[in-house]
């Protein structure tokens, strides 16, 4: 299922305006789930509001016959509904479980658990956390598509799911309908991209401060890196990144950066991809976007505008960009996110890209 920003249409008697239904999500409870992972799209959706303060999201948690089953924390989950939630939900998302073994040797759902899966109607959209993975691959969801499970599980999961393309270095993997992510807080971060792609980056950012948590890390960051932690008088990219942040808007080549870091070209390339897991060419690229796609969102500034304010230089620069990461050009998405908002050229008037077909 796509966006749930539809809008607001009259009730039957035509006097007031009746707010569009809100995206209902039905969270799968397994037996041996982590409560820390079940919780996640509860409090991470439930944050997210519209401009009004309205809830955007309806979310459920639910059980494959409609019963308690025992977390992995040792106490009992009383679901609020059976699997007619799985059949009603325009989002299924589908926690870990630490209490089916045989998953991991590619043996079959249990029977209530398939059944409850093979329910869910065809376009439904379908999130995992963490071994999740293992739910959606044994009911034949992910057979011949790209996906991510917890690095540390990576190997058993190929050797079970041989038809799934894993993919253990990423934080989640957007396959449109079918969405995977890693480990504990990758579940945030995937919820917190389904947020954006549902409503925008505004949204998203709002519910992320609510949850007090990172607002954005990208789903190709690297899941694991296996570094320790440096000691107080290593030196760190940290306060050059915060600084960059500040100045998206100005030219930023690597000599700049390891300038203010401090450290030769050399040290600061490898310091840099050591603690954000990407190289600063990448990081710059996805900040640079995220400005921009929160300027699309927020402001009328015309679209060259943007992409100078954002680093991209000019238009030409930011189109490429957003349709290499997004699929869609500036102007679509600002009509996406900012309907009322069109798409302004530089002397202000409405772009080629911005008008309404045929006018």
């Amino acid at each position: 299922m796509g966006s749930t920003q539809v809008a607001a249409v009259a009730d039957k008697h035509g006097d007031r305006a009746v707010p569009p239904r809100r995206h209902r999500i039905a969270v799968l409870a397994l037996p041996g789930v982590p409560p820390f992972e079940l919780g996640i799209p509860s409090r991470v959706f439930g944050s997210a509001q519209d401009a009004e303060g309205r809830p955007l999201y309806d979310v459920v948690v639910c059980t494959a016959d409609g019963a308690p089953v025992l977390s992995d924390a040792g106490f009992t989950v009383q679901p609020a509904a059976g699997p007619e939630a799985l059949a009603a939900a325009d989002t299924v998302i589908v926690p870990p479980t630490h209490a089916m073994p045989e998953l991991g040797l590619g043996g079959p759902l249990p029977p209530e658990v398939g059944a409850a899966i093979a329910g869910i109607r065809p376009g439904t959209r379908l999130v995992s956390i963490c071994s999740g993975s293992y739910v959606l691959a044994a009911a034949g969801l992910l057979d011949g598509r790209p996906a991510t499970t917890h690095w540390n599980l990576a190997p058993e999961f190929r050797r079970a799911y041989p038809k799934v393309k894993v993919d253990e270095e990423v934080l989640f993997v957007d396959d449109g309908d079918v969405l995977t992510s890693a480990g504990v807080a990758a579940g945030v971060d995937l919820c917190l991209h389904v947020i954006r792609r549902d409503h925008g980056a505004a949204v998203a950012n709002r519910a992320a401060r609510m949850c007090v948590v990172p607002p954005w890390r990208d789903g190709g960051q690297a899941q694991y890196i296996d570094r320790p932690v440096p000691e107080p008088t290593v030196a760190s990219t940290t306060a050059t990144r915060a600084w960059a942040l500040e100045h998206l808007g100005e030219p930023l080549p690597l000599t700049r950066l390891a300038e203010h870091a401090r450290m030769s070209l050399r040290s600061f390339t490898r310091r840099f991809r050591d603690e954000a897991g990407m190289t600063p060419v990448q990081w710059l690229t996805a900040q640079r976007l995220e400005m921009a796609k929160q300027l699309l969102e927020t402001t009328d500034l015309p679209i060259d505008l943007v992409a100078h304010r954002s680093g991209f230089g000019t238009a030409n620069s930011l189109r490429a960009h957003m349709r290499t990461a997004f699929g869609v050009s500036p102007a679509a998405y600002r009509r996406t996110f900012s309907p009322h908002e069109p798409a302004l050229d530089a002397d202000g008037s409405r772009s080629a890209e911005g008008r309404t077909p045929g006018r």
